[in-house]
């Protein structure tokens, strides 16, 4: 009968059924309460008042786009609203009550998911129960309505909630109860703004009791709270003990007419609902102090077109660290953060997952989109073989001369046609000055290289195959001593890299086997793959489809949608390369003996090479910025998510989502965070 009422209600008009669940879904409290009483009113309106536009279902937008601060970072941006309060402000407008009342959840307590009910699809998949999260809702709202036909209130324990469970699903209510309490632990931890006040309170000997609205126990919160750092409160208040809540008021009552018993006392109530916590705790005489929601600008700002745990994990980590008003961070640090770091997290695992199932024998991160992954991979899985390795376009396309000098000069010389190169440029970057003075007259070193003069000087520098092979050779086996030492002894290995056509991979294989002869199975770990408005979309597609190299992102046999909108002309290969971007600086290649020249060079005297690089291309503290917001992050997520390693299995889609959402107006955030850096991604 139930589902039949439901079925009607929601499923019969499609209109019905988007405008419900838009409000509905991730709804609690009072707002679930609304939103049964809107449903009430669009059948209302369809049905009987015949507004039949209620039954057409709203186009949905296929990519969503959020529109967030391009000037300043958005904790900045919070830092100047209107109530916001630093740590030392908090404590200041606190110190002289002599009682300070806290409320817990969203203030206290928080929990690393978006909403409070999105601790119910954990608890769900430990009990193989499927449909848990919207049952255990359910049910709860149930016991409240059983509650206060029985006992004229709505206050309710968890065992109310779970004898409701048990009778409608079967499942065991004690080993259920002690099942949600764990998941809750586990996925709870303390707001880092509110512990730092709750010391400093501490400190000055102030009096701290606890008001709370909650099913839990007063015991359960006890224990949450001093498990996450909350000692030394003197009393708490939890309605479901009473009978009585925050929500009626009543429960405020309660607790000033106690504290009158003893002394006039003079109190304040801390809290984030503007009703529970403000509105009805003023009424009962407490002065107030708000902490605003960290989740307030969710749906303004957070990507909501991702899978619902993987979604829920990310935003509520993202809004507790950007809002809960401890830090205020640059721009570059919360490019790292919000934007980065699900996505280095969810490469890694992707990168892991395939060392496990390739049986690898070591994992090589190949220089410089190599540095950070690396940072972040030992955090994750400390003990896989993984090292980092040097290497550059301009390194490789050298070492690779002579089994492909297709690549060797469309990358040198054809993607540097009408860009005002000068041909001595040109020469130059090849490390081919020496034959400057043997071009031939229709040459020029002072002309640019345009249409009318690249298929000649290609053909110049061909007919001087022997003198290069001379000038690279001693590079080649410089580079065969460096990656000797990082495979000895490998027999299936990986190289790791951004992306995008996989060369720096597929390059190391053929030198590895074909002119080394190392006899290692090297395959290629990329990001992304070239897309469809690449001169060469497919140049990677053998070696996708047969598995010497797989792509984390998005390629052309998964994710078409970002494959056909991520376009390299509009910016976006340098939004993700700015995300792995490192302070270190360009790699030019490997070299016989110490022929150190720059500062940064290095000579290794076991090997005697020499490792010589360029200029550095990024401002170095933007770089270490977005850096810390990926590890912070990563070492975050880890931290909350430890006791779910499925958690860890973000796929392609969901990491591209947060930069995605963000892509809208044009890319105008996003060329906002390039225009901070000069970061070179072509050979020369």
């Amino acid at each position: 009968m139930k589902m039949k009422i439901y079925n009607f209600l929601v499923n019969k008009v499609p209109g019905i059924k988007q405008r419900y669940h838009r409000f509905h879904d991730g709804s609690s409290g009072v707002m679930k309460l609304m939103s049964w009483g809107y449903l009430l009113l669009l059948n209302l309106g369809y049905h009987i008042f015949f507004l039949k536009f209620l039954g057409k279902t709203k186009q949905i937008q296929f990519y969503e786009k959020k529109v967030v601060p391009t000037k300043i970072s958005e904790s900045a941006q919070n830092a100047k609203s209107k109530g916001y309060l630093s740590v030392d402000e908090f404590v200041d407008k606190l110190k002289d009550y002599d009682v300070i009342s806290f409320d817990v959840f969203d203030t206290l307590i928080f929990r690393a998911v978006a909403q409070p009910t999105d601790v119910f699809y954990f608890v769900g998949e430990k009990l193989s129960m499927l449909d848990f999260r919207n049952i255990r809702a359910w049910a709860e709202w149930d016991a409240r309505v059983k509650c206060n036909k029985k006992n004229g209130h709505m206050e309710i324990t968890l065992e109310d909630i779970w004898e409701n469970l048990a009778e409608d699903t079967g499942l065991d209510a004690k080993k259920g109860m002690q099942t949600e309490w764990e998941v809750e632990l586990s996925l709870c931890y303390a707001n880092p703004f509110m512990l730092e006040v709750w010391k400093r309170l501490r400190a000055l000997g102030k009096e701290i009791i606890i008001i709370s609205d909650m099913y839990l126990s007063q015991k359960q919160i006890e224990e949450l709270l001093i498990k996450n750092g909350y000692e030394g409160f003197s009393k708490m208040y939890v309605s479901c003990e009473f009978g009585i809540s925050k929500a009626d008021g009543k429960l405020y009552k309660k607790v000033k007419n106690e504290l009158q018993e003893v002394s006039s006392n003079k109190v304040i109530h801390v809290g984030d609902n503007p009703v529970s916590d403000v509105r009805n705790a003023k009424n009962t005489g407490f002065d107030t102090l708000n902490y605003a929601n960290v989740n307030r600008n969710e749906i303004l700002y957070r990507a909501q077109d991702m899978s619902y745990l993987i979604g829920s994990a990310y935003r509520g980590l993202v809004n507790a660290h950007i809002y809960n008003c401890l830090n205020v961070y640059s721009m570059e640090h919360e490019y790292g953060y919000i934007y980065g770091g699900l996505f280095v997290l969810g490469y890694c695992a992707f990168i892991h997952n395939y060392y496990v199932k390739e049986d690898l024998d070591k994992l090589l991160f190949l220089s410089r989109d190599g540095d950070i992954l690396l940072k972040a991979y030992k955090l994750l899985y400390p003990i896989d073989s993984a090292e980092y390795a040097f290497l550059s376009r301009k390194a490789v396309t050298k070492l690779i001369y002579d089994k492909d000098r297709h690549d060797y000069f469309r990358r040198f010389v054809f993607h540097k046609v009408n860009q005002g190169y000068l041909i001595k440029d040109i020469l130059g970057s090849m490390e081919l000055g020496s034959l400057e003075s043997e071009l031939p007259s229709s040459l020029n070193p002072e002309d640019e290289l345009t249409d009318n003069n690249s298929d000649a000087l290609r053909s110049f520098i061909d007919s001087k195959r022997d003198i290069i092979r001379k000038i690279y050779d001693s590079q080649i086996w410089a580079a065969g001593r460096y990656y000797n030492n990082k495979l000895s002894g490998c027999f299936r290995a990986a190289a790791v890299d951004i992306g995008w056509a996989g060369s720096g991979a597929m390059a190391l294989y053929r030198l590895t086997n074909e002119v080394w002869k190392f006899g290692c199975d090297l395959r290629g770990i990329v990001a992304g793959t070239n897309t469809i408005y690449n001169a060469e979309p497919d140049a990677a597609e053998p070696f996708l489809q047969s598995g010497r190299m797989v792509a984390y992102l998005y390629s052309q046999s998964h994710n078409r949608d970002i494959l056909k909108k991520h376009d390299p002309d509009k910016g976006y290969n340098v939004f993700w390369e700015l995300l792995l971007s490192s302070d270190t600086p360009q790699f030019v290649g490997f070299y016989e003996g110490d022929v150190r020249k720059g500062k940064d060079d290095i000579y290794d005297e076991t090997m005697d090479i020499t490792l010589r690089f360029g200029k550095r291309d990024v401002d170095p503290i933007g770089v270490a910025e977005i850096q810390r917001g990926i590890l912070d992050f990563v070492t975050q997520y880890k931290e909350h998510f430890e006791a779910y390693p499925y958690m860890l299995n973000v796929s392609g889609r969901d990491a591209y989502a947060p930069l995605l959402a963000v892509a809208g107006k044009n890319e105008k955030y996003l060329h906002e965070i390039e225009k901070r850096f000069e970061l070179e991604i072509n050979v020369v």
